[in-house]
């Protein structure tokens, strides 16, 4: 599937403008629109194809998708001067209804739902392939769509919730609420299951399946606080036997790991040279193969944001009395003196561009090493095509341990966190240990908060569990230093949009904005 995506046919809306009414009432034989195009299967799978295509565009997880998530976290810093104003404001709360990063991501989304419905909503006539594989293509955009709108209640609350392709400039729509859309959401995942397959084959990994659909389900529910629901979802996905912790902890951001037993669904990336398409919406025969987040992140390359000093000092380590330093420090930051280049050259201070970490009362250059191509180049000044896995079995399973103490069953619960400590590159002591004893269900919760994230740090899933944790009551203090109640549990809706909405107005705003 990687090299189909490139090949996504984008299908352009133009109005022409004149003043004679017969030119206005012609149509171009050869002009393709949405009614004329989805003719059959191999149209039906270009449309398809670019819904991904939007998926992996520069303005979602190419690169601002993982700034927009990350940057609202605790887990990061900025790594100096170099951090962009607009990303900056992200992570220090300064943020306005104008920030360039959260309207880009917001506009985003709204493209690829609009790719999606124009698929879902003019492929009637296709009859010329299985009537299954029609269901799995278009199960396969509903997917993409309800992750959109997952993506955007969780961050923005009630938003507009285009269920049909958009026909006039009428068409806009005023805010839903959350409610309605997490139910839309729901009823989507729950439906389109039974069309995804479990599986696919080489050529085609990447693509939704049903495992994919419920895990996000499961996010879905837990998001609402609806552990019931979750862990149903959650052990449908743990009892499917498809998915495994792999042995090496490593191998879940490697380039020649990809597609491996923990992933439940990735967003395909290959590498061509180091040529990064800038183009926001992933469009057409030159639609990007390569994630900017190499070069973003790396400890050689611009190094905007680096591991923040929390998260640091959050990993179990012998230097503070633990009884073994956890391997998934090494190996998801670099350090100076640290060997990579296939060992062949050593990271100095002087390579990390801009500012140092406080580990332990230690001052230190440190860098992530998640998703960075140093392991195997000398320079990594260069974008990559190191796949970005959007959902894996470890989340899988702490997600299972989260529920079930929620549900108040604790020993299942640690049963299940010490699944991750048991990793055969991790190997920790299993809890309890002396610093998270397990015995009441706030014991197993703070353990639970730990092991998420030193396990899931840097990839996107900080943020929603500290949304999810504040949302539901969960939070015994608050990780977020600028944190304003009745302001930040939000973003505001992009000043984009109540310029050009007309059903949103200034009194539609999310409060404290």
């Amino acid at each position: 599937m990687k090299r189909h995506i490139i090949l996504a046919s984008t299908l352009l809306l133009g109005m022409v403008l004149s003043c004679n009414q017969d030119v206005l009432e012609k149509t171009n034989p050869n002009g393709v629109t949405v009614e004329n195009y989805y003719k059959n299967g191999a149209e039906l799978t270009s449309g398809v194809t670019s819904v991904y295509s939007m998926l992996k565009a520069n303005n979602l997880v190419a690169r601002e998708w993982f700034f927009l998530h990350d940057l609202r976290g605790d887990d990061m810093a900025a790594g100096g001067g170099q951090l962009e104003t607009p990303r900056n404001q992200l992570l220090l709360g300064t943020h306005d209804s104008g920030n360039s990063i959260m309207g880009t991501v917001w506009l985003a989304y709204y493209r690829l739902i609009h790719r999606a419905n124009s698929v879902v909503d003019n492929s009637t006539a296709v009859s010329d392939i299985p009537a299954a594989d029609k269901a799995r293509l278009l199960a396969e955009a509903r997917f993409l769509r309800a992750y959109a709108y997952y993506e955007l209640v969780s961050m923005w609350g009630g938003v507009p919730l285009y269920k049909s392709y958009v026909l006039t400039v009428d068409g806009s729509l005023p805010r839903s609420t959350d409610a309605e859309v997490y139910a839309y959401v729901i009823a989507e995942l729950k439906e389109i299951q039974e069309q995804l397959p479990a599986t696919y084959n080489a050529a085609n990994q990447g693509r939704a399946t049903k495992g994919a659909a419920q895990m996000l389900l499961a996010r879905v529910f837990m998001q609402q606080g609806d552990y019931a629901n979750a862990k149903t979802e959650l052990l449908k996905v743990y009892d499917s036997n498809l998915y495994a912790l792999v042995d090496n902890y490593n191998d879940n951001y490697l380039e020649e790991t990809e597609f491996n037993k923990e992933s439940i669904f990735e967003v395909n990336f290959y590498p061509s040279g180091g040529v990064y398409n800038w183009d926001g919406d992933g469009n057409g025969a030159t639609a990007g193969t390569e994630t900017v987040r190499t070069q973003e992140y790396s400890a050689i390359g611009w190094r905007n944001v680096i591991p923040s000093n929390g998260l640091l000092n959050d990993f179990e380590k012998t230097t503070k009395g633990d009884a073994k330093t956890d391997p998934r420090y090494e190996d998801s930051f670099y350090f100076t003196g640290e060997k990579y280049n296939n060992g062949m050259s050593t990271l100095t201070d002087g390579q990390q561009n801009g500012s140092s970490s406080v580990v332990d009362g230690v001052t230190k250059k440190i860098s992530w090493q998640k998703y960075s191509l140093m392991y195997k180049m000398n320079e990594s000044f260069l974008t990559g095509g190191i796949n970005q896995r959007i959902m894996r079995f470890a989340e899988t399973i702490l997600s299972l341990a989260e529920v079930e103490n929620e549900l108040g069953n604790i020993p299942q619960a640690v049963k299940y966190l010490n699944m991750t400590r048991a990793r055969k590159s991790v190997s920790m002591p299993a809890y309890p240990t002396a610093k998270y004893p397990v015995t009441t269900k706030d014991q197993v919760f703070a353990a639970v908060m730990h092991e998420r994230r030193v396990e899931l740090s840097g990839e996107q899933i900080r943020n929603r569990d500290i949304l999810r944790w504040r949302k539901n009551g969960k939070l015994k203090s608050e990780p977020i230093a600028y944190f304003q109640a009745k302001k930040h549990e939000l973003l505001p809706i992009p000043q984009q949009e109540v310029d050009n909405n007309a059903k949103i107005d200034a009194k539609d705003q999310n409060p404290g904005y």
